[in-house]
């Protein structure tokens, strides 16, 4: 029997909790943490501002309070902006304290243009060298914390294709946070980079998407969040992506880390009555994983002994 499970966590977008304007609604802490607990899930990533307290005592007190713990958090950062090289220093420096006294363990950096999420551009070599550079020196500011840095793909970020996640794989050592969504809308097999870079994965984002309305999300003719309310994320196995087989492939290479449930979701309408809304999807999802999923491993296991 594989610990697989044991490993799996969930995050805050699952339940719409985002910080973006005119997402959808937000519903209350205490609520998703229950609905969190109920489903096994012991850890979970930060979240928007406004979702967990802004002191890291009073983080680590309201998720013992449903026996979770804290994994990290989404930061987004400016790293090929030489102008703002010492401003986004210190900002992760602050980050990196405030998770290590929550206990956290994973900061899970998103390559922004600037920060307003503007529609990214090609950079120049110099900008590209400063990028690089800078993933060096956030790795060695996390590691100053006991925290690991992992770069999320991300539509609408400087790594959001093919030719960008290959770009940082071949220059630079930075860890990776696998989101199979993100990188399967970005032109990456999931699989193939799990098979093929499985040293370099510290953390794993789980995201099933309807291919069909990828295009237009990476082309930027439609927001994500339109995206994501029109259906471009859906349960663990009912969507595109090989979910199955790139957990098998990262169990086979000796993977230990999270796998967190990462399912972009949106409430769009009233807020769902107990026991409905996001809950219904993440259990779906958590079906699949419990019975799909662990029993391949399994067998994968018994045959290797």
């Amino acid at each position: 029997m594989t610990d697989f499970l044991s490993r799996v966590a969930s995050a805050p977008i699952s339940w719409g909790i985002c910080e973006v304007p005119g997402w959808g609604a937000m519903l209350p802490t205490p609520r998703v943490l229950g609905e969190m607990a109920s489903l096994g899930l012991p850890a979970t990533e930060l979240g928007a501002p406004g979702f967990l307290p802004t002191s890291p005592e009073s983080v680590r007190d309201e998720l013992a309070a449903f026996d979770m713990t804290l994994i990290g958090g989404f930061t987004p950062v400016v790293l090929h902006d030489r102008r703002q090289r010492e401003a986004t220093i210190a900002s992760a420096r602050l980050t990196a304290s405030l998770f290590e006294r929550a206990g956290a363990t994973e900061f899970i950096s998103a390559i922004v243009m600037d920060e307003d999420w503007s529609v990214p551009r090609a950079l120049e070599a110099d900008e590209l060298g400063h990028m690089m550079e800078m993933f060096g020196i956030i790795d060695e500011i996390c590691a100053e914390h006991g925290l690991q840095q992992v770069v999320h793909p991300h539509v609408q970020t400087l790594i959001e294709t093919a030719s960008d996640v290959q770009r940082v794989l071949d220059n630079c050592n930075v860890k990776w946070c696998l989101d199979t969504g993100h990188l399967a809308i970005g032109g990456v097999d999931p699989v193939a980079f799990a098979r093929e870079s499985a040293d370099r994965v510290g953390h794993v984002h789980l995201k099933d998407v309807n291919m069909s309305m990828a295009g237009p999300v990476l082309r930027h003719e439609m927001p994500i969040m339109a995206g994501v309310q029109g259906g471009l994320f859906t349960p663990l196995g009912q969507g595109d992506v090989e979910i199955s087989a790139v957990i098998e492939t990262l169990e086979a290479a000796g993977y230990q880390g999270w796998y967190v449930i990462e399912q972009d979701t949106a409430i769009t309408g009233p807020l769902p009555a107990e026991g409905e809304g996001p809950i219904t999807s993440v259990t779906v999802s958590m079906d699949y994983l419990r019975d799909v999923v662990a029993p391949r491993l399994d067998a994968a296991a018994q045959t290797k002994s």
